[in-house]
């Protein structure tokens, strides 16, 4: 049984015992957390020594960002209670032990929406003005005037109504796109997206509500901005992408295994879409013999759309921040809800 704090509150011990996880670079400025007047003990080590360091652990800095060591080395946390993650998605986290610990997990969730956004922006611009045909004719020095499409007044749906999936929204409509959503439940009078569709291909839930089944149909852009949890997994397949129009275009900056990497494969090929651009994917980094490479209307892209330069000192600044309120006793920012696998509200 889950059993998520009824506080956002976790009472440091005095000088408590910092772990940071991270993989082959330290994180920025890691001397502050060294020098650090309110911790005793500050340990560093990658996923192979994870295990042998976790004994006495107050707290986890998991800077390894994708990593799933933690899992296997649960049974030696015997003194943990919080954990922080150095990203927003954290379903490398969410396995049943630490679910259902009273251990508090929280998140980077705010660092990377507006980064996100602007890629997003981009690669929507990118599509309309067939940015890589231009570049492929300039390197074949072929002076080909071709027409281009519009933005303004396009349809862009974004599945994702978190603090990323909102940012995006509001950057799209900002030049013109009109911009709807689907989210965990249908309802009207959102703020940023008014009518939300519920995130799923039934073509009407249980209460009568419209779905994507509905509104698959008429966008032209469908960007993919929800956390990876049991709902989301496998969303976008052979239906999911059956309903789409053969005009318009997948972006995918959340996560890859809500995409069934097969069935877009397929839709590309067929031309079912007109195009995908892929941030993320199943298996990571993308072996050089996937046909995602190189199929028409593939635009691929090694899980960088939030990385602008100065990121990593922002996640360390957001930690800093955790750090402080927890030796403080006071309350926690982006407390995640174990049971949904990503912060509410």
């Amino acid at each position: 049984m889950n059993r998520p704090p009824s506080t956002n509150t976790v009472f440091a011990p005095e000088r408590p015992r910092l772990l940071v996880l991270h993989g082959e670079d330290l994180p920025p400025d890691h001397e502050r957390l060294d020098d650090h007047p309110g911790l005793g003990e500050v340990v560093y080590t990658t996923a192979d020594g994870l295990s042998a360091a976790l004994p006495g652990t107050d707290a986890l800095l998991v800077w390894d960002l994708f990593t799933e060591a933690l899992s296997s080395s649960w049974g030696k946390a015997d003194n943990l209670r919080w954990i922080h993650a150095a990203t927003t998605g954290v379903d490398n986290l969410m396995f049943p032990e630490l679910v259902d610990s009273d251990v508090v997990v929280t998140n980077s969730r705010g660092v990377f929406d507006e980064h996100i956004a602007e890629y997003v922006l981009g690669l929507v611009i990118a599509f309309a003005k067939d940015f890589h045909r231009t570049w492929n004719l300039q390197r074949e020095r072929q002076w080909r005037h071709r027409e281009t499409e519009r933005i303004s007044d396009k349809r862009a749906l974004i599945v994702g109504t978190g603090p990323i999936g909102r940012a995006i929204g509001r950057k799209l409509a900002a030049v013109g796109l009109r911009v709807r959503a689907s989210g965990s439940h249908a309802r009207d009078g959102d703020p940023d997206f008014g009518q939300v569709f519920a995130s799923s291909l039934d073509k009407r839930t249980a209460d009568g509500g419209p779905t994507l089944y509905d509104a698959l149909p008429e966008a032209d852009y469908v960007i993919i901005a929800a956390p990876l949890t049991d709902a989301t997994r496998g969303l976008v397949d052979q239906r999911f992408l059956h309903r789409m129009k053969p005009t318009a275009r997948l972006i995918n900056i959340a996560r890859g295994p809500i995409v069934v990497q097969s069935d877009l494969v397929v839709a590309l090929d067929q031309e079912t879409i007109a195009g995908a651009a892929l941030d993320v994917f199943e298996q990571e980094p993308l072996k050089a013999i996937n046909p995602l490479w190189g199929l028409p209307g593939s635009l691929v892209s090694p899980h960088m759309s939030g990385d602008v330069v100065g990121w990593r000192e922002d996640l360390m600044e957001l930690f800093l921040d955790g750090l402080a309120r927890y030796l403080d006793g006071r309350e926690l920012r982006n407390v995640v809800d174990k049971g949904r696998g990503y912060v509410p509200g």
